[in-house]
């Protein structure tokens, strides 16, 4: 959910998006129906429903989110509404009982008022006293049908296909090579020594993939016979293919063994073309793959471990010279989106499988999989994995750049010193290696973070000297990468040749938006000094930018000598200067 600081940043920038693009799995911006009071109540518990089915989050009532520019934008809501009664209204419509919290962001704009629903995750499925109900599927809210529910279950843990059991003696399912890679594996991951001693029958009845005497889909898929997990889990099989072309592939690779398996041979295929380079450090060398094995080891086990089983659809592998793909069958689910799954609490598909492979460390049941696949990538220099999804599969991408010494030495210099680099900061310092300038926002995005963890997390990297603040404190600042650091990784592969400034446009641009949030707000303008402090350029340079802005027509000057203010240009020739 997002606090009401986290709004009043967002709101800033509808002047130049409109309230739509702001929108996530977890936030929604609502016009409110000014004609009908009944029809904006319905609309209110329409939201609860939705945002309650999906995980929670928050709507903001009094937005039009089709139009550019606060004065369009804000409405507002009428004085008159009352929020207890909106609360009211909400836990007499729906059932079960939903009691979101409402609060007032009160704008210059409008009505003067914003209503925020925040809507607390709790047990869905959620519908109306009639039966009918919503689910926030991406940005949209869409009837809660049949296999939305099912998603619920799935979610919830009620429907885990993995934890249904077979029929037949256990044994008659086991392979006893699919159980030895299984220890295998668990034991290069230091799983307890006493637990792989045991018997295959001991071994899965330990893990509780066997219930009853009788085996679980979850056990058929750790150590079951191909032949046994062919006829119980058609959805279940993988393929491997070295690409030429987006429609054309020149080797290919199928199998339906179990897990780990699979997982052995799938690396197998993707190592024999995963260059290796080689760094010296003092007396070491160290060797460091195209792709990073921890990391491709970790999207292959979310692949397995994550994908929908009832789906007629293999998990699908694509290696091209310059990228790799790994796709598995099933959408997000738990309110994870590609925005927000680098911090989003867990929630297991296939519940009894992830179980037990956590017990033996071969998956960990917080999340830190994901970070993972993007430390092992940022601390090598190279960019973040893409995760998308695509119809009714998630695809994770590793784009294959080349390794930078430059970056894994400053990895190392920051661990050594007792400051070793969370993801977040390896995310902020990369971006900037190839950008100007990132703001809070969009740093809160790149990291998957609310604004306010943003502001802490780039004040820390301000600490520590890695970046350095620009702009007027508050809304309106951005960050840039020191100086010092910069030089230190100018050449890391991707980065753009830069003096520490922003660009000329990019400049006159910022000064104009500035000095017409200003003159709205009726504001003086900015001196020479405080358009330094924005564009980090010297005087002289902010002269020769302000003479090409007075040509343009956008700015006008107030006053004379050191006391000369630069000022908004309005379109019919006014300004500040006129007043």
């Amino acid at each position: 959910m997002r606090s009401k600081q986290d709004i009043s940043m967002l709101l800033d920038e509808l002047e130049t998006s409109r309230a739509d693009d702001l929108e996530d799995q977890d936030l929604d911006f609502k016009q409110w129906n000014q004609h009908s009071t009944a029809d904006a109540v319905k609309t209110v518990v329409d939201w609860a429903i939705c945002m309650a089915n999906s995980g929670g989050g928050t709507v903001v009532f009094g937005v039009r989110d089709k139009v550019k520019g606060r004065a369009k934008a804000l409405e507002g809501v009428p004085l008159s509404v009352d929020l207890n009664r909106l609360k009211q209204a909400v836990y007499d419509q729906t059932d079960p009982k939903l009691t979101p919290v409402f609060e007032e962001l009160h704008v210059p704009e409008g009505t003067g008022r914003l209503i925020l629903m925040q809507v607390h995750p709790g047990m869905p499925p959620y519908t109306d006293t009639k039966g009918r109900g919503k689910i926030r599927v991406g940005k949209d809210c869409q009837p809660l049908t049949g296999t939305l529910r099912r998603r619920i279950l799935v979610e919830s843990g009620d429907a885990d296909l993995s934890g249904r059991l077979l029929p037949g003696p256990v044994e008659e399912y086991i392979s006893a090579a699919a159980m030895e890679q299984l220890r295998e594996a668990a034991a290069k991951e230091n799983a307890p020594k006493d637990i792989l001693r045991l018997t295959d029958l001991d071994l899965l009845s330990s893990l509780r993939l066997i219930q009853e005497g009788r085996i679980t889909l979850a056990g058929l898929l750790t150590g079951g016979r191909k032949q046994a997990i062919k006829a119980h889990i058609n959805g279940y099989r993988w393929t491997h293919l070295r690409m030429q072309s987006d429609t054309e592939y020149s080797g290919r690779m199928d199998g339906e063994d179990a897990l780990m398996t699979s997982v052995s041979r799938i690396m197998d295929r993707i190592m024999a073309d995963n260059p290796v380079t080689t760094l010296k450090e003092g007396l070491f060398h160290f060797e460091y793959r195209a792709y990073p094995e921890i990391a491709l080891r970790e999207a292959l086990m979310n692949a397995f471990c994550h994908a929908d089983y009832t789906l007629s659809s293999p998990i699908m592998i694509k290696q091209y010279s310059q990228r790799l793909e790994i796709s598995n069958p099933g959408r997000f689910i738990g309110g994870i989106t590609p925005d927000n799954i680098l911090h989003h609490p867990p929630v297991a598909r296939n519940s009894r499988l992830v179980e037990a492979l956590t017990v033996l460390r071969l998956v960990n049941r917080s999340n830190l999989g994901i970070g993972r696949i993007f430390e092992a990538l940022l601390i090598e220099g190279k960019e973040p994995p893409l995760i998308v999804e695509r119809g009714e599969a998630i695809c994770l991408t590793f784009l294959r750049g080349a390794f930078s010494p430059e970056f894994r030495a400053l990895v190392t210099q920051e661990a050594d010193a007792g400051r070793p680099l969370r993801v977040d900061a390896m995310l902020i310092i990369q971006h900037l290696l190839r950008h100007t300038e990132i703001q809070t926002n969009h740093a809160a995005k790149l990291c998957h973070r609310q604004a306010a963890e943003m502001r802490e997390i780039l004040g820390e990297m301000e600490h520590h000297g890695y970046i350095e603040r620009g702009g007027p404190a508050g809304r309106g600042a951005y960050w840039i990468l020191s100086s010092g650091l910069y030089a230190l990784l100018a050449k890391v592969p991707g980065a753009r040749e830069r003096d520490g400034r922003i660009d000329r446009e990019t400049a006159k641009a910022r000064i104009v938006a500035v000095l017409k949030r200003r003159h709205e707000r009726g504001e003086p303008g900015l001196k020479n000094k405080e358009v330094r402090q924005i564009t980090h350029f010297d005087r002289q340079q902010v002269l020769r930018l302000i003479r090409e802005l007075l040509a343009e027509g956008c700015v006008r000057i107030k006053g004379r000598g050191q006391s000369a203010q630069y000022v908004y240009r309005t379109s019919d020739g006014a300004g500040e200067s006129d007043k």
